[in-house]
């Protein structure tokens, strides 16, 4: 595909370029920036409100400052499209998110001009106040760092704990907070309705800006009336303004601004950049910003995967046909139908009521249901706080997303054997998201715990019987689920309590047994279909625990072959694969073991399908790779179709 930028934004190869353009020039620069974006993610899918928001931002940013040598920080990076853009990305943008393309977030292999890797919220501020102090220690004084970060990620602890240290060194640094009231659902919390005020309450910043201009107008007692204007200053912020939060934290708060004003940010940006010390820069954006779809659902065009009009925001393929529900959706149903028979049940959430599906019951019992923001670290005890008086909270969060509160896991969960069940989304590689949001360590990080039960289901009716048992057992319970539709199978009413660590033979075979878990179980059907074509008969073992492993079928399989696969969709190491091996070695297994799963390296972006192929976990390669494995005992064998 090719597309054609407009005639500005065609002679842009860097931010040098852009700043020697004349101030007037830019608004031209920012309307062929948003037309670029709008063009190229219709046809390809990706990230879109957020960058749409923060295209003034991001042209007054490179104008101002003179990246790369000065530091720009970007929080997760969804909204750094224009960023790419402008620092010698254009034409490679079309391959944004694509198999071998450019990656969806910023990231330092990529450019110079991407200062730190992210796709996870709330680290922008600790990484800026890093480089702000290594520059200090370095005696680069000239050098200027700045963070962006969304409203959504200030909802995070970490940039609580980052502005708190910030404002005790000192040092020169320069937050922006990108405020449109939304993460990818909208923001909730007091520190949401902590800026609404602050929008309301521009008096304190105009009579600041005045008093300081006209202060500045007196000759020799301008610069001693400033020194007492500037004492005076906390007690005029605490007089007009909702709180004294940021300045309290040690940064001299400016704003809030219209975030789409580009000559009214280049002038706010020049000014701050030659003040000294921390200072925070509210600016008001609007997600999705020049295209009225996106204006008026947020949350849908939060990203978009499928190409659509760019007039009209239709999809461009209708739907030839139905199409399976999705995991999120089949897991946010039964949360629902479960809550309705089982009043101890409690959801919660971190940003991510609609991406999970808890959405169904939050609509449903709204006082059922928390959305803590993105604070995984808090959803997590705050989980084990309702388990502790006799709730069953289920704690919804992507299985990426969770390591962020792996202490809380261990000490707040386990180690008090609490009633806690982490349903854990988008399990497995996700696809054009990239190594930041695959699924790839929880097999791993969870089994070595003590106390927790680990699970994955194969289909969506053993999903339906997880949950069900999950929340009749007496202890942490933990479930992981891939992205996108599931199998399409049809459901039966009602739930069966599953054996805790019990898993079930799906097909007998000759000399070769598979022992899958989870959804990748999906693909051990067809690879068992295409070894059927060159006579190997395998069987299948659906394990559905790796903590506890079906102790019953292990020995039944160790007894009955002489070659075993086992077959996840995580990493190999410290995975089910090493729960198979540890349990044969300890157990006298003198047979083959052949284990696949994701390598020992970070699997970067592309389709599920793409990746799946790459890593050696589609059907196709299962069945040649086992093909090759039985062959040093069976050596003819007829080619695979």
């Amino acid at each position: 595909m090719r597309f054609s930028p407009g005639p500005l934004l065609q002679q842009i190869d860097s931010p040098a370029d852009l700043r020697r353009l004349p101030l007037e020039r830019l608004p031209q620069v920012c309307e062929e920036l948003r037309e670029y974006i709008v063009d190229v993610i219709s046809e390809i899918g990706g990230h879109f409100g957020a960058s749409l928001g923060a295209v003034e931002l991001t042209v007054a940013l490179h104008y101002v400052y003179q990246t790369p040598y000065d530091l720009l920080v970007w929080d997760v990076g969804h909204q750094a499209y224009g960023h790419k853009i402008l620092t010698g990305r254009r034409d490679q943008f079309p391959t944004n998110r694509q198999y071998g393309g450019l990656s969806g977030f910023p990231r330092r292999s990529e450019s110079p001009y991407d200062t730190f890797g992210v796709g996870h919220a709330s680290t922008s501020i600790s990484a800026a106040l890093g480089m702000a102090i290594a520059r200090d220690r370095k005696g680069e004084r000239d050098r200027k760092v700045v963070a962006v970060i969304g409203d959504g990620g200030l909802t995070g602890g970490m940039a609580f704990e980052a502005l708190n240290n910030a404002g005790a060194l000192k040092t020169d640094l320069l937050v922006v907070l990108n405020d449109n009231q939304m993460s990818i659902d909208p923001n909730v919390g007091a520190l949401k309705e902590y800026l609404a005020e602050l929008v309301a309450t521009k008096t304190f910043n105009r009579i600041r800006d005045e008093v300081w201009k006209w202060l500045g107008h007196l000759k020799g007692l301008g610069d001693q009336l400033r020194h007492v204007a500037a004492r005076l200053e906390d007690a005029l912020v605490a007089a007009l303004t909702p709180g004294m939060f940021f300045e309290a934290l040690g940064f001299r708060y400016f704003g809030p601004i219209d975030g789409h004003d580009v000559f009214r940010l280049v002038r706010v940006l020049e000014d701050l950049r030659t003040l000294p010390g921390p200072k925070l820069l509210h600016v008001i954006t609007v997600k999705g910003k020049g295209f009225a779809p996106a204006e008026q659902d947020q949350v849908k065009w939060h990203a978009q995967s499928s190409p659509f009009d760019k007039i009209t925001g239709r999809p461009r393929v209708s739907s030839t046909g139905p199409r399976p529900p999705n995991w999120q959706d089949v897991f946010g149903k039964t949360l629902l139908e479960l809550a309705q028979l089982d009043e101890r049940l409690y959801a919660i959430t971190a940003a991510m009521p609609s991406g999970t599906g808890v959405r169904y019951l939050m609509e449903a019992m709204p006082d059922r249901a928390f959305d803590v923001g993105i604070a995984e670290q808090h959803a997590v005890t705050f989980a084990a706080g309702l388990a502790t008086q006799g709730l069953r909270p289920v704690v919804a969060i992507y299985s990426t997303f969770l390591q962020r509160a792996y202490d809380q896991i261990i000490h707040d969960v386990c180690l008090q054997a609490l009633p806690v069940i982490f349903c854990m989304d988008r399990a497995g590689l996700v696809g054009a998201d990239g190594p930041t949001h695959h699924g790839a360590f929880d097999i791993a990080y969870l089994r070595c715990i003590p106390h927790i039960v680990v699970a994955a289901p194969m289909d969506e009716q053993d999903l339906r019987d997880l949950l069900y048992t999950a929340l009749h057992h007496d202890g942490p319970f933990a479930i992981r689920y891939p992205r996108g539709p599931a199998t399409g199978m049809p459901l039966r009413s009602g739930f069966e309590l599953l054996p805790i660590g019990r898993g079930r033979k799906l097909a007998d075979g000759v000399e070769v047994a598979f022992l899958s878990y989870g959804h990748i179980g999906q693909h051990v059907l067809r690879a068992r279909e295409l070894l059927a074509q060159r006579d190997i008969q395998a069987a299948h073992y659906d394990m559905r625990f790796v903590k506890p492993l079906d102790e019953q079928l292990l020995q039944e399989a160790m007894a009955r072959y002489e070659l075993l696969v086992t077959v996840e969709d995580g990493v190999l190491m410290g995975g089910f694969g090493s729960a198979v091996l540890e349990y044969l070695s300890a157990h006298g297994y003198r047979g083959r073991v052949l284990r696949l799963g994701l390598p020992d390296r970070f699997i970067e972006h592309g389709s599920p399908e793409e990746l799946y192929a790459e890593v050696g976990l589609d059907p196709l390669s299962i069945a040649e790779r086992v093909a090759a494995f039985v062959q040093a005992h069976r050596p003819a064998l007829r080619p695979l179709h």
